[in-house]
């Protein structure tokens, strides 16, 4: 049985996804406000994985919560904390549980969150766990031992089309559509040239793209994110143009 997701993509339709970040702590009833908002409005949504490096509730408690309140849940998963075994047994544990959706990351690195002192493992990269899950869904773990049971994955990945210079990305981005990626979510998008180019790369692979939308509430936010948030370019005429409003007017600005 394939996911709601899945079916979506297969779909042709226009595709929108949200993205749910966990709280920091036990309190969930805000982000069971969100879901509740979201899951009758968007295809699925996205549930962050330690965003940043910055330790939080799961991804995957989170999906679970995405799922009992009706909506349909992609699990993001870092290669940040966790080996091979952990990886791979979460994934069979978020399958049993009915979570079919994962978007593949690497992770950021560690000294940029909050737990400098934290080793990073990095067992696996992002392309090799999508390797891995489709190795998983031949019915074997990565220790080519059989798995009791199949599993069925939508694996996707993350692409930067604003990366400087984007010859890595392409590269990347052709290695994981090889591995199996069904569809790629980009980081946030500002330039829309830029954007124009790559689209005109990534169609020949008739893969599906989700392009990434972050709103600007601030020209303190837009400089943040370039400054500090990895694959996140936000172009000076951007910053400038929300510099020149009031407080009160820069949502409405950056919307």
């Amino acid at each position: 049985m394939v996911s709601r997701f899945k079916e979506a993509l297969d779909s042709g339709k226009f595709v929108i996804t949200s993205e749910v970040a966990p709280p920091k702590g036990t309190n969930l009833e805000k982000m069971f406000h969100h879901i509740d908002i979201l899951k009758d409005k968007v295809d699925a949504i996205n549930v962050t994985d330690h965003q940043s490096s910055v330790m939080r509730f799961p991804s995957l408690g989170g999906c679970l919560a995405v799922k009992e309140r009706g909506g349909e849940a992609i699990m993001q998963m870092t290669c940040r904390d966790r080996n091979r075994m952990a990886l791979e047994a979460d994934l069979l544990f978020a399958y049993s549980r009915g979570i079919q959706n994962v978007l593949c990351l690497t992770g950021d690195a560690v000294p940029v969150g909050d737990h400098k002192e934290a080793k990073g493992v990095f067992d696996l990269d992002s392309l090799q766990l999508l390797k891995a899950i489709g190795q998983m869904m031949s019915g074997l773990d990565l220790g080519g031992n059989k798995l009791e049971g199949t599993v069925a994955f939508c694996a996707g990945a993350i692409v930067t089309p604003e990366a400087r210079p984007i010859e890595p990305q392409l590269i990347k981005f052709e290695k994981k559509v090889e591995a199996g990626a069904e569809f790629f979510q980009t980081q946030a998008i500002y330039d829309l040239e830029n954007f124009t180019r790559f689209m005109e790369y990534a169609r020949k692979f008739k893969i599906k793209i989700l392009a990434g939308i972050v709103l600007l509430s601030s020209a303190r936010m837009a400089k943040y994110m370039t400054e500090n948030v990895p694959g996140i370019f936000v172009p000076q005429i951007l910053i400038d143009e929300l510099s020149k409003v009031s407080k009160d007017a820069m949502l409405a600005k950056g919307i």
